[in-house]
């Protein structure tokens, strides 16, 4: 079992419980789901960008990934509906939560320059969305194999009812947010 699903049961759950004041511990918020998205704008001109940020995807995360393809056709983007733009992987359970702990403890310390992530990146329904510059922050990538640097954006979806107990949360579990 990871480290951060006892934490979560052992720890988070009793200092949840005690600062909102929850009456049943499935009051309490938790993570639902990590999904991590890719977009591969040129993967729609070339085949061999897609299959690289397949492939780092799936190393970084240790599942396969989905290929997303346009939902309508945007000519200023030379894209038309059905092209391959992107990849997206769900992460639930153990998945979610040593990729969670490998984000936390590896791969944002690698960031230059890192003052902590933006409180303000939560939707108003407990879910937030972290923005990645580049895949080369976690180690599975090796800098020498990498096509094209690229960015995600990582999602946490939690089953929190407002911002503040999602920050609450994403706090307890080491999220390093700024001052």
């Amino acid at each position: 079992m990871s480290n951060y699903k006892t934490l979560y049961n052992d720890k988070i759950v009793k200092e949840l419980t005690k600062e909102y004041g929850y009456s049943t511990i499935m009051a309490v918020p938790k993570l639902e789901k990590i999904v991590i998205n890719m977009g591969v704008g040129d993967g729609a001109k070339d085949e061999k960008f897609l299959t690289a940020a397949v492939k780092d995807l799936e190393a970084i995360t240790g599942q396969k990934p989905v290929i997303t393809k346009a939902r309508k056709s945007i000519a200023g983007f030379k894209i038309r509906e059905g092209q391959n733009i992107g990849v997206k992987v769900t992460l639930r359970g153990e998945n979610m939560y040593y990729f969670m702990e490998k984000l936390i403890k590896v791969a944002l310390p690698r960031v230059r320059d890192f003052r902590g992530v933006s409180d303000r990146s939560f939707d108003g329904r407990g879910n937030y969305t972290l923005g990645i510059k580049e895949q080369l922050i976690f180690p599975e990538i090796e800098y020498d194999n990498v096509v094209k640097v690229r960015g995600m954006d990582i999602i946490f979806v939690t089953t929190a009812a407002t911002n503040q107990e999602a920050k609450s949360l994403l706090k307890a579990f080491g999220m390093p947010f700024k001052n």
